[in-house]
């Protein structure tokens, strides 16, 4: 024993034993679908939509990502590439139409639950095929409903009663107290709201007391200034929000004793509205109003959400050993441009609201403006857990940002892509480069291709591509070489095939807007 200690202590003054490895943090990820930082109170937003103080309960507990950027704008795939830890063009999941996820393929939850994690995901999926890599999995069918949602319970469907919201997090609760306690653990808890058609629960149908909402200031954008894909979108909301949408149409599985509540509130407001006969502008201000008491009060019940997370934590004494993460699948519209939904590289569009706390490593009440985005998260859990992380993941590790240590070599330009077109919404596919203060963006696979240059610091708002101005030749030229050198690192083929576009590829489908409400 002697002998075998000596020899340690040599090899140790070597620096060939690893130092005991801490203790691996349990990960709680919440996730929801289409929140704007914008609806969160931590990210200041100049109308003061409305407070979220469980939301901003992670911020104030550890660092807040002002710049977190997807790589494709939409649900579905932003959710494959967390998982996998790469672009859309090879986890091969690029849109929501036509993907079905590959679950043989590595993920981060599969690479935890080798090295003894227990690993639950829990509402949301939106990829097709069953989850693979959870010991416990319940989640929607397909887009999923509001009211009453019918789940699949590892593999089985279950019929549930009450507002999802509610539903997914007792699921998550009741998972965590049943769950391994001398294990290290994961839970993925992934809501439906804010998603379209934005139903609120009953509870807080009037919240908000009527209040009447800050229009964003380019609620009437004309488009001037950009090109044919800005003009040629539907996706606003003077002409492609639906009666569901306005809530002149109550929320499916709604039962008639909910609906009866529902009516209560909303059909005296309807009426006046249907007497009023509103056109032109009046018409969008009334839908905008509309849209921001709907879709802020489904926002106040993930909050509630969070918060019950979050004292279940700390009643358990969890908490100092519990990485825990708010975000969403991408940024949205809330009126800014005229438009609700998101895929466009702009700013609401593709900025998406990150927040990380994690007692001991985390400073609280940090700021981070770096370019950080959703494909780094697969690979900061791993590293977190210490995992290796596969060679072929494409982002990278937070860890050290999260411990305050801002790597020198940090990216300072960012790949971006979407593809799919042109239903719904008609938004043309398109990629570009984006750097703290620029955005370079190519229009393609059209027939009507085309590049557009934004400055945000002199156009915060994007109205105006300067790409023809003489004097941006130089930031021009450089951005070109950026996208040229990430699109080669990323390995994005020069050519993408036409079922990336989904829905026939460009030029096929229809506007179909009803059906394709459910496939958003």
């Amino acid at each position: 024993m002697k002998s075998l200690l000596s020899t340690l202590v040599l090899l140790g003054a070597a620096g060939l034993v690893a130092a005991a490895p801490a203790r691996q943090p349990n990960i709680v990820f919440i996730f929801s679908d289409d929140h704007a930082y914008q609806a969160i109170s931590a990210y200041g937003d100049a109308r003061k939509l409305l407070e979220t103080p469980n939301i901003d309960r992670i911020g104030k507990g550890g660092v807040r990502f002002d710049r977190c950027l997807v790589t494709n704008s939409i649900c579905g795939p932003a959710r494959a590439v967390i998982l996998t830890g790469k672009y859309s063009h090879l986890n091969g999941f690029p849109n929501n139409s036509n993907s079905t996820f590959d679950g043989a393929q590595p993920t981060f939850p599969k690479l935890l639950k080798k090295v003894g994690y227990q690993t639950a995901m829990v509402g949301k999926w939106h990829l097709g095929s069953d989850p693979t890599g959870f010991d416990f999995w319940q989640i929607l069918q397909g887009q999923g409903i509001y009211y009453n949602p019918p789940m699949i319970k590892n593999g089985e469907r279950v019929q549930m009663t009450g507002y999802v919201t509610d539903i997914i997090t007792d699921t998550s609760l009741e998972w965590l107290q049943k769950r391994d306690k001398s294990r290290p653990f994961l839970l993925m808890c992934q809501h439906k709201a804010p998603h379209r058609e934005w139903a609120p629960a009953l509870r807080h149908l009037n919240a908000d007391n009527d209040r009447v909402y800050a229009e964003p200031p380019t609620l009437f954008d004309d488009y001037a200034g950009r090109g044919i894909a800005e003009h040629d979108q539907d996706m606003t909301i003077e002409k492609t929000m639906n009666d569901r949408d306005v809530k002149f149409l109550p929320p499916a599985g709604i039962s008639p004793a909910e609906l009866k509540v529902w009516n209560e509130y909303y059909e005296p407001r309807n009426a006046k509205v249907r007497a009023a006969n509103l056109q032109g502008k009046d018409l969008v201000r009334w839908r905008y109003q509309r849209y921001m008491h709907d879709y802020l009060a489904t926002v106040r019940s993930v909050d509630e959400s969070v918060g019950r997370v979050l004292d279940y934590l700390d009643q358990e004494g969890l908490a100092d050993n519990t990485i825990v993460i708010y975000a969403s699948d991408q940024g949205f519209y809330l009126g800014e441009h005229g438009w609700f939904d998101k895929r466009w590289i702009f700013e609401e569009s593709v900025r998406t609201p990150f927040m990380v706390r994690w007692p001991g490593h985390t400073k609280a009440g940090t700021v981070n403006n770096d370019l950080v985005s959703n494909v780094d998260f697969a690979e900061t859990f791993l590293e977190a857990a210490g995992v290796p992380v596969p060679a072929d993941m494409q982002g990278r590790s937070l860890v050290a940002t999260l411990n305050g240590q801002r790597p020198a070599d940090w990216r300072t330009a960012f790949y971006y892509q979407y593809f799919e077109y042109p239903t719904p919404h008609h938004v043309r596919p398109h990629y570009g480069v984006v750097t703290d203060r620029y955005k370079l963006v190519r229009f393609y696979g059209t027939g009507e291709d085309y590049w557009e240059l934004f400055d945000r610091e002199k156009d915060p708002l994007e109205l105006k591509s300067v790409y023809a101005d003489p004097s941006y030749a130089a930031t021009k030229s450089a951005l070109e070489r950026d996208l040229a050198r990430l699109r080669t690192e990323l390995k994005v083929p020069d050519e993408i095939p036409p079922r990336w576009l989904g829905n026939g590829g460009a030029g096929g489908g229809g506007k179909k807007k009803a059906k394709q409400a459910q496939k958003e």
